[in-house]
């Protein structure tokens, strides 16, 4: 019987072997007991709760960090025995290879179920919802990438190396990446920040219209005269956007001049009259109106009113209306609007003059 034991397989003697064995199987079945108690126990607490990060805890102990614990187990029972060097650093590149993988699931798994829970949870938008989506995609991709170099960075590749060995390719790339990577940040600014959303109405430069599409890389906006504008993100984070759709109300301000011939008492009554014309239009709150000053064609009134909503058209709707009215009023008392006159003289012997005149 102590030769059976004696007995040597790939360097190591059967009882060896056996006593290996016996640490693997014994801890896994430990880890899975453990598992099973655990997860029952969890599961029953889970089930009185109404969120879901406990239950999502226990989805990542089951499918991530368990596979973690068993792999661990297996490379514990191995120590146990004698290998050649080659393959204990098979077995140390194996170890870091799963763990770095399923550390990865994890981090990538919490993102997951942070856009989803916190983020998509607030509101109910599709689009937000493939927005999210993308940004996440995108995201998880980064991170794997990060992880491989972490990876190989630790088992013994030189990273510095191999990024200089690309050479002007690696420069050019880099280069590129740098344009692509600055408008895919720009996309997650604008994703996180809402300075405007899909269908807004927006004044970029001296471009107005709504925005029709936001992109990884480009957002692009229906001009009002027709054509599509495409404009990079970081160019657009760069810029001062004006977002009418977030405009509540509108705020107008506007003048007109009386000839001076107009009687001081009739001048009197034109404030109070655009007040109550303005106060009797729906959708509309009168804030001023005065006789402002002596402007170079006559007497300059000047209204300030505001308009009850961001519509463009309605603004333009209750402007005409007043427009209409305030010639109603100075037609009704018999007042003119002035208009700039002016002289042109020129030396002769008969000077003469020209009057030309513009409202």
């Amino acid at each position: 019987m102590d030769q059976f034991w004696a007995y040597r397989l790939f360097n190591n003697t059967v009882k060896d072997w056996t006593i290996a064995i016996g640490i693997i199987v014994v801890s896994m079945l430990v880890l899975r007991l453990l598992r099973t108690l655990i997860t029952k126990k969890l599961s029953s607490l889970t089930a009185k709760t109404k969120t879901t990060i406990d239950d999502f805890i226990i989805s990542i102990v089951q499918s991530c960090i368990m596979p973690i614990l068993y792999i661990v187990a297996v490379y514990m029972g191995l120590q146990y025995l004698e290998f050649p060097e080659k393959v204990r650093k098979i077995e140390r590149a194996v170890l870091m290879v799963v763990s770095t993988y399923f550390v990865l699931r994890i981090i990538t798994r919490f993102m997951g179920y942070f856009v989803k829970e916190v983020i998509l949870k607030k509101e109910e938008n599709s689009l937000r919802e493939k927005q999210s989506k993308s940004i996440l995609i995108i995201v998880q991709i980064v991170v794997w990438i990060a992880g491989i170099i972490f990876l190989m960075d630790n088992m013994g590749y030189d990273i510095t190396a191999l990024v200089a060995g690309l050479g002007i390719g690696g420069i050019a790339i880099a280069l590129a990446a740098q344009t692509i990577l600055g408008d895919l940040f720009s996309y997650v600014v604008i994703f996180f920040d809402k300075p405007f959303e899909i269908g807004d109405f927006v004044i970029l430069d001296d471009k107005l219209g709504s925005i029709e599409s936001i992109g990884i890389k480009t957002t692009r906006i229906r001009t009002l005269s027709g054509e599509q504008l495409v404009i990079s993100n970081t160019d657009l984070t760069n810029s001062r956007v004006h977002n009418y759709k977030r405009m509540q109300h509108r705020r107008i301000v506007f003048a007109f001049n009386v000839f001076y011939n107009t009687p001081v008492a009739k001048l009197r009554q034109i404030p109070d009259m655009i007040k109550e014309t303005i106060n009797a239009l729906e959708g509309t709150r009168f804030d001023r109106a005065h006789f402002q000053s002596f402007g170079d064609a006559g007497y300059r009134f000047e209204i300030v009113y505001h308009v009850l909503s961001p519509d463009y058209n309605i603004y333009m709707d209750k402007q005409q209306h007043i427009n209409f009215a305030i010639c109603e009023i100075l037609e009704s008392t018999q007042v003119e609007f002035a208009f700039t006159t002016q002289r042109i003289t020129r030396p002769s012997e008969n000077p003469y003059s020209v009057e030309t005149s513009s409202n």
